[in-house]
């Protein structure tokens, strides 16, 4: 299973995975079925998470109902217990919108206009433009959801800053990237173009970077108050494992 999920993700495009996997994967996910593990996205339990990555699979990863991910499950756990969004409905901004927390935030908002996703190209997209260069007017959203879009970008740092334009005061946005704790800075090289030697030293074909321990440094350049937490910090070994949450941070940033 581990390597035929690699084979699709690593030479199917992705608009055409975003159409098919909805489908496709709880369908297979009846090979999982039992009670080991719970989905706080969609509710459902399985034995254990299907395994999921581009180049070294994690196991206990991908819930086969939503389709939810580790980091996914993590922030949906964190907005439901320690924001007011699901009450307040604050206008906010979906940068490639993960299925399985758009289908929570469009039944938050239903009824609404205050939730708005967009992607370069995605056809689940509302809006489709590039992150470098936002079509929204300054302090127009309140809260924004960016997760794992900065590594692909050519210039970050003014990505970071759009999404810092756009923010409102006192709002807040939840930025992940994949993370390299063990390198003091983060690595990056526009000369390297070819897919298989940016999957060697980036993790993935079309990823520009990997993100050293500056990343909190380079959102703090675009204005940004940083807060980081574990997922062990926030919910507990327990939970950590019931839920399968990984063990990425929680990157929250204000723009206060």
């Amino acid at each position: 299973m581990k390597s035929i999920i690699r084979w699709v993700l690593n030479h199917i495009p992705r608009g055409v995975l975003q159409r098919v996997a909805g489908w496709i994967i709880p369908i297979v996910g009846i090979l999982y079925v039992g009670r080991g593990r719970r989905c706080p996205i969609c509710g459902s339990q399985r034995r254990r998470f299907m395994p999921y990555g581009y180049v070294r699979s994690r196991e206990d990863a991908l819930c086969p109902r939503c389709l939810s991910l580790e980091r996914h499950r993590m922030i949906w756990l964190w907005i439901s217990r320690n924001t007011t969004l699901e009450e307040r409905r604050p206008r906010l901004l979906h940068i490639a919108p993960e299925v399985s927390l758009m289908r929570e935030f469009r039944r938050v908002y239903s009824g609404t206009e205050q939730y708005t996703t967009a992607d370069l190209e995605s056809p689940l997209a509302d809006m489709h433009f590039d992150i470098q260069q936002i079509p929204l007017d300054a302090e127009s959203v309140d809260v924004v959801i960016c997760n794992h879009i900065l590594e692909h970008v050519e210039d970050d740092r003014k990505a970071m800053r759009e999404i810092y334009r756009v923010l409102n005061h006192g709002g807040w946005a939840v930025m992940l990237v994949p993370e390299d704790r063990s390198r003091a800075t983060t690595f990056e090289d526009d000369t390297i173009t070819d897919p298989q030697q940016r999957t060697a030293l980036f993790g993935q074909y079309d990823h520009r970077r990997v993100y050293g321990r500056d990343y909190d440094a380079r959102l703090c350049e675009a204005g940004f108050r940083v807060e980081r937490h574990s997922p062990r910090e926030m919910f507990g070994d327990e939970e950590c494992s019931t839920y399968s949450l990984g063990s990425d941070d929680l990157v929250v940033v204000y723009k206060d």
